[in-house]
């Protein structure tokens, strides 16, 4: 359990508050303007489709998109024992509790007043896109250095499993790795790279398992239960 943090020391920030660290308490980023426009043919990200198909004799058609492939990792500090979170704005969030059940493009600016951009934050593990001609243990590695500041050897990943994103609209294939990590692994403070705005969260036990109790309500996607009940199913 603690081969890969042996004889090791260093201190660094921690909230294990939730209820601090997922509301509006703590200001991440100062967000002043948000508007939508089309999606463009040349999205990087996001490819859009209509699949036509044959079943049983009958001509159908769904419209589904394209994205790439992603790696999600549950990082345990055996230190403290907490559970490394990140915390972040994502838009497509924003846009859903925005917008509602509509279909519609919303037109001019978004009242920041009535939608405060508190509300498309969430709370997730460490994830990143395959978008590098590397292993995914690799992509991996880097992803947990570069959100949350914790150098981890690819032999300390254990691999835990493959499901998809969604399997509506569109799929892509998660790979989820699990590592346990001490305090002297930790050598920045993380928070992504280029222009990312990343919060690093550390979780008690107690606090992992409020996220999944019965009536709760997270405003983070479905990988994010996914680990936390792998995690306390797994390895409490």
């Amino acid at each position: 359990m603690f081969k890969c943090c042996a004889a090791l020391t260093l201190s660094r920030f921690r909230c294990s508050n939730l209820r601090f660290c997922c509301g509006n308490q703590l200001r991440l980023s100062d967000i002043t303007k948000v508007w939508l426009t089309p999606l463009p043919k040349n999205s990087q990200w996001i490819k859009p489709y209509r699949m036509h198909y044959i079943e049983n004799g009958r001509r159908k058609s769904r419209d589904i998109f394209k994205i790439l492939d992603s790696v999600l990792v549950i990082v345990y500090n055996v230190s403290r024992k907490k559970l490394i979170y990140v915390r972040q704005f994502r838009p497509a969030v924003y846009h859903s509790i925005t917008t509602g059940n509509s279909l519609q493009i919303q037109k001019g600016e978004v009242d920041l007043v009535k939608f405060p951009p508190e509300l498309g934050f969430t709370l997730e593990p460490i994830a990143g896109v395959v978008d590098k001609d590397k292993s995914l243990a690799d992509i991996a590695r880097e992803e947990v250095c570069e959100e949350c500041g914790y150098d981890v050897p690819t032999d300390c990943l254990e691999f835990v499993m493959n499901f998809r994103s969604g399997v509506g609209a569109s799929s892509s294939t998660i790979t989820m790795f699990y590592c346990e990590v001490c305090d002297a692994q930790k050598v920045s403070e993380g928070g992504g790279i280029e222009n990312e705005v990343i919060q690093v969260v550390d979780l008690s036990i107690n606090d992992a398992r409020g996220l999944v109790q019965t009536g709760s309500t997270i405003n983070s996607g479905s990988s994010t239960v996914i680990a936390t009940l792998w995690f306390l199913c797994n390895k409490i």
